[in-house]
């Protein structure tokens, strides 16, 4: 009935011989290690077992050649094996010796480097007692945010580097300089007139803290805006820097950057993604047998990894039952649901309606009662403020009060937490995003409207818009400063007044209302609403991603007490891989979205004629053509060919060729692993399943 014990003994190790992880890291070893001489006494000396372990051995790759961790066996074959390796290494050449050694001491360098890293990593203590206490749903939030926090400081150390920082020494008589000249046959002399509404003699406190809210007065002539890189061209001895062009090229640079870094967290989270939306069962077992590290010996950390198993499995299990509740409808219940979700969904087209007409509505009304006070020199009025804030006041509100419908519709749809989540982020990422839209075409409606002859010579409306990218740059400047405020209202007056009411106060509404749940799905709206204002305002604001970054940074903190004290664990857990996947999609979405108001206003709109450095240009993108003109003649038919129909065609085919190819093996690669995952299952049935492969 049984096979003898030698066969028994054997068939595990066979098997683990089998996997393809296993023949394809021989193989990697195979063609790196190269061939050695194997000796034959420390190789009888493993014994007989040890022999029957390694089985067949590829041509040129001996156990003396690889670590001993990484055999199958029990410790006792390993800590021969690794006997074998040191006497081997003893009788080996001196070059080789010290090629060992030093291997060794890379290795334990990088390890303590890492180790130290890991200490100095931002927040790192805060994301465990979150994650300890909350989950790794809500971690993942505070993840993504310190992303964006990295994301925008390195956007900033950008373009103060090539942008900020060269005007500056500019400006200060560091460098050599030359300031853009206007040609006056080209273009008309009223169009290069531009007065900054900088605050000159005595002036009220007041007037600084609006000048402060508003990004006018005594900020709109400092390098936070557009209009204060007017130099052209700088001089550091025989070095000629042009800053419309390093201008223009940071703008790209920051933009790749951001789309770049967002692809490759993307790709790592669509890995474990993929892993985690496969067999459940296998799910539960990796999380049942193999997701305790035995290595934890701190009491702290072990209670960490218990409630984050424990949060994994609630998870899990939570989706199990709504499956199992879906799989269980019947045709009446189906039927009330899908109409349910109808109406619901045509109630959520009528606010998101309701919302762009009254942004629309308010800049509008806004730029028409600036346009009016600017004619009747009135624009330090008091009322005049809040009309200036009103497109800002606006989109606020609608990005406070949307959200709070959708999260009270999304709960009548019956959906599971993760589709929640995402269902509830594409609602209301449509309606902030496509709010920036609104605020900005209606901006370039004004700015673009000519109905004289001499506003058509200029290109655009210089009468209300002399510098209209400084007049963008401080709509975002405004946008953003808002959208702190709001998160910081909301937490100081609903927040912790809502935690103090149903603390001591007994009554049945209040208890019935209960502590709130962290809303993921709010929160990041929050943050990437405010990452898409930094990716489009930074071109009209170069300093912007530092306002981001300092929001931001003040935001984790904001947000971390709020979620403390003020918030209870989620009765619907939410799984941490594929809420971190989502979340960059989105904001994948919102960086391409940027791209739009960007591309419009760097190729379409003409470049104001008095500020800024393209004053002579037509339009930004105009430095670039005038830039190849001044290369050398070989180049220029490079870069012409590259641009070129004869060359885009063919580089288009070979792409899609490539991408065909990419396709076809990833398509094999998914058989092969539904082939093992079908072999895994016979074992699991039949554990003599692979004992005739042995």
């Amino acid at each position: 009935l049984f096979p003898p014990e030698e066969t028994r003994g054997a068939a595990p190790v066979g098997f683990l011989q089998e996997l393809p992880s296993y023949q394809s890291a021989r193989r990697r070893r195979a063609a790196a290690g190269g061939t050695q001489e194997r000796r034959a006494a420390p190789r009888g000396s493993a014994g007989p077992r040890a022999l029957e372990a390694w089985g067949p051995e590829p041509e040129g790759v001996g156990p003396a050649e690889l670590p001993a961790r990484e055999h199958p066996g029990c410790m006792a074959e390993k800590r021969r094996l690794r006997d074998i390796q040191q006497a081997d290494i003893k009788h080996s050449s001196g070059w080789k010796q010290w090629k060992i050694a030093s291997s060794k001491s890379l290795k334990k360098v990088l390890k303590e480097v890492k180790d130290l890293s890991s200490y100095l990593e931002l927040w790192q203590h805060d994301m465990h007692s979150i994650e300890e206490k909350f989950g790794t749903g809500i971690q993942s939030y505070f993840l993504f945010l310190r992303f964006l926090v990295r994301l925008n400081f390195v956007i900033f150390i950008l373009m103060f580097g090539f942008v900020t920082l060269p005007s500056i020494l500019s400006k200060n008589g560091i460098v050599g300089n030359s300031f853009a000249k206007i040609s006056q046959t080209n273009i008309e002399p009223h169009c290069t007139v531009y007065i900054p509404s900088d605050n000159k003699g005595l002036v009220y406190f007041y007037t600084y803290l609006k000048d402060l809210l508003s990004g006018t007065g005594f900020l709109e002539v400092t390098s936070l805006f557009y209009g204060y890189y007017t130099v052209d061209t700088e001089w550091l001895s025989a070095l000629r820097y042009n800053l419309p062009l390093a201008y223009l090229l940071a703008t790209f640079g920051y933009l790749a950057l951001s789309l770049v870094w967002i692809i490759v967290r993307s790709v790592e989270g669509f890995k474990q993604n993929l892993v985690h939306d496969e067999n459940q069962f296998q799910s539960y077992c990796n999380k049942v047998f193999a997701g305790w590290d035995f290595c934890i010996t701190d009491l702290n950390a072990a209670r960490l990894k218990h409630r984050s198993l424990q949060y994994e499995l609630q998870t899990d299990l939570e989706e199990e039952r709504l499956k199992r509740k879906i799989a269980d409808r019947t045709m009446k219940e189906k039927l009330h649901i899908y109409s349910l979700r109808i109406f619901l969904n045509l109630i959520v087209i009528a606010v998101l309606s309701a919302c762009f007409y009254s942004i629309y509505r308010a800049t509008v009304f806004s730029q028409e009662s600036s346009s009016v006070s600017i004619r009747h020199d009135v624009r330090t009025d008091s009322s005049n403020l809040i009309v200036q804030y009103l497109p800002s006041i606006v989109i606020t509100l609608a990005n406070f009060i949307a959200p709070q419908i959708f999260s009270f519709l999304i709960r009548f749809e019956d959906y599971s937490p993760a589709f929640e989540i995402r269902l509830k982020l594409i609602r209301c990422v449509f309606m902030r995003l496509a709010g920036i839209g609104v605020l900005l075409f209606s901006l370039w409606s004004h700015i673009s409207y000519c109905a004289t002859d001499k506003c058509k010579a200029c290109g655009y409306n210089y009468e209300l818009y002399p510098c209209w990218e400084s007049e963008v740059g401080q709509e975002m400047y405004k946008l953003m400063i808002f959208d702190f405020i709001t998160i910081l209202a909301v937490t100081l007056f609903v927040d912790f007044p809502r935690k103090l009411l149903v603390t001591h106060c007994s009554c049945k509404p209040v208890q019935w209302c209960g502590l709130q749940e962290f809303a993921i799905s709010d929160n990041v709206l929050d943050i990437i609403y405010g990452q898409t204002i930094c990716w489009i305002g930074t071109f009209f604001s170069p300093l912007l991603p530092a306002i981001a970054t300092i929001k931001y940074f003040f935001i984790f903190y904001i947000k971390k007490i709020s979620l403390l004290h003020t918030c209870k664990p989620a009765a619907r857990p939410v799984r941490a891989s594929s809420s971190n996947f989502f979340f960059l999609v989105v904001l994948l979405i919102g960086l391409i979205l940027a791209f739009i108001p960007l591309g419009v206003s760097i190729a379409h709109i003409p470049s104001s004629k008095a500020c800024g450095p393209f004053r002579n240009f037509n339009t930004s993108w105009a430095v670039v053509p005038e830039t190849v003109l001044g290369l050398p003649t070989g180049l220029q038919q490079v870069l012409y060919g590259i641009t070129s129909e004869a060359f885009a065609v063919p580089f288009f085919v070979v792409i899609c060729l490539i991408m065909f190819y990419v396709i076809a093996l990833a398509r094999a690669h998914k058989r092969v692993v539904e082939q093992l995952r079908e072999q895994l299952v016979m074992v699991r049935f039949d554990p003599l399943f692979c004992t005739p492969k042995v």
